[in-house]
């Protein structure tokens, strides 16, 4: 496993996203409920993290709750929420205490109010923080992103302050979700499921994609910084050959 020392510190990602995936099949592995492996999946949190401040990561973003999963039995989406709930409300102090800012993307009035009230005094709480940016997307996905957006941009259209032809991309990701935080230049995703999981599908158009078959609760700081070098070793080319890169 890498150690923080073997990271170049002038080739660091902006922005990180990470999907925690792994939890159920984690717990199922050590004889208990799904709810044991969300339970378990704090300190991964906590680890990446405190490992993304300390390298320098800008913008931190967690895959925590998407739309789909409010199909889930009702028991084990009351727990998630009041283990987010009562994460929130523990991690504060140390959030605040490093200079990390709490941001959420998502459909946030969707969830219960005693999590839209921790959520929304912990980003008061930590607004000050310059160190870096944790972004928690809660009941997220990236066609409800793209949804809102489009919406957004109609309403302009049919307002008549934005013309058909001056919608561009940059249009677009203003409406977004995350309008004003750089797109991910790494994906990391546990538990070795190859896909994106209808997870930021604007944003992560050329972001490079750290796929690992550890579960969630498993995976630790230097995981962390094995994901940030294997980032470093690739060619970011942006559709242009290396020729090119090397020229420019």
């Amino acid at each position: 496993m890498a150690a923080r020392s073997e990271i170049d510190s002038q080739n660091l990602p902006a922005h990180v996203a990470v999907i925690m995936d792994g939890n159920g099949r984690w717990a199922k592995q050590k004889g208990g409920l799904r709810i044991f492996g969300h339970q378990n999946a704090i300190t991964a949190v906590r680890d990446t993290v405190e490992a993304a401040a300390e390298v320098g990561v800008q913008y931190l973003t967690l895959y925590a709750f998407s739309t789909e999963n409010w199909a889930r039995p009702k028991h084990e989406v009351m727990a998630l929420m009041q283990l987010l709930v009562h994460t929130i409300r523990q991690e504060t102090p140390t959030l605040l205490k490093n200079s990390i800012r709490l941001e959420s993307i998502g459909d946030i009035s969707s969830l219960p109010e005693s999590c839209q009230r921790e959520l929304a005094e912990a980003k008061e709480l930590t607004k000050a923080g310059s160190r870096m940016t944790l972004i928690l997307a809660l009941s997220y996905s990236g066609r409800w992103d793209l949804t809102q957006a489009t919406q957004r941009v109609a309403r302009e259209v049919a307002a008549g302050t934005l013309l058909p032809e001056q919608v561009s991309e940059q249009t677009i990701a203003r409406y977004l979700s995350t309008a004003g935080v750089p797109d991910p230049e790494l994906l990391i995703r546990t538990s070795g499921e190859q896909r994106i999981s209808n997870f930021l599908l604007w944003q992560l158009a050329y972001t490079e994609l750290y796929i690992t078959d550890l579960l969630w609760p498993d995976f630790r700081r230097e995981h962390f910084y094995d994901a940030i070098q294997a980032y470093q070793r690739r060619e970011r080319r942006f559709g242009k050959t290396s020729e090119q890169l090397t020229v420019s």
